[in-house]
Formats: C-alpha cells, structure tokens, sequence
C-alpha cells in the first residue's frame, strides 16, 4: 500500500529543471582552476589543433567560425552572443579567465560546458585556440 502512495505521489510532482542561473551557480562552486593544472601538450601546434576542433564541434554554432557571434543559428533563436574578438571582450584578459567561462557558462545562455562533458584537456585546448587564434591583437599586445 505505502508502494502504491509512493508512486501517486512520484506522478504528481511535475519534474522541474533548474533553471539556467542555478546550473552556472552550480558549476561555479565545482570550478577549481586546479583542474588544468596537469593538462601537458607536446607543443603549441597539438594544443590549437585540439582547440580548433573543440571549437568547430561546441562553439562555432553560436560564435561562428571566425568568434564574432553574428550567426545566423543565434539570430533563429534569439540568442545575444558576444564576439570573442571584439577588443572589449571582459574574458579576453588571460587563458584562465577563458577556461573560466568555459567550464562554468554564463546566466545568458553560454552552456555549462564543464559540467556538459567537455574535459579539462579540451577546454584547455578551446581556451588556447579562442586567445592565440582568434583574438591574434591580444597575443601582438604580449
């Protein structure tokens, strides 16, 4: 009997999602920079080949294939997605604040890739790609 009220009880309560705000709340507490800490590459050439083809595979939908976030995936679907070359991008101070943002998404709608399953290596490697490839004015200015 208690079974059965169990399972009365388990199909009236609707399942809700957390919303965007707690999941990057909830990948933020689990953000360890520590995490990249034991990620080697045998040389620069692997790590932005890696990154080129984390980026084609999770990022160029929504940011295009040359970072300016002006695709036509985001204007369907009413998404604000920034550039990542535009000079004024906050995240575009180190590779760390990249992997950052990476991992843990953001509340406007950037995927909780961390928590997503992409690896500490491959966020790595995106990191790299998006600060020496695309954004080739913050690597001139080092």
């Amino acid at each position: 009997l208690w079974l059965l009220a169990l399972l009365v009880a388990c199909e009236e309560h609707e399942f809700q999602p957390p919303s965007r705000a707690e999941r990057v709340a909830a990948a933020e507490k689990q953000y360890s920079p520590a995490a990249f800490d034991t990620v080697r590459w045998p040389g620069r050439a692997a790590r932005l080949m890696a990154g080129n083809v984390v980026y084609a595979a999770n990022c160029r939908k929504c940011h295009g294939p040359l970072g300016r976030g002006d695709t036509e995936y985001a204007r369907q679907h009413g998404l604000r997605v920034p550039s990542l070359v535009e000079r004024s991008w906050p995240y575009a101070t180190s590779i760390d604040s990249v992997r950052h943002r990476i991992t843990v998404g953001h509340p406007a709608g950037m995927p909780t890739w961390g928590v997503a399953g992409i690896s500490p290596r491959e966020i790595d490697a995106v990191a790299f790609y998006i600060v020496q490839q695309l954004r080739p004015e913050v690597r001139r200015q080092r």
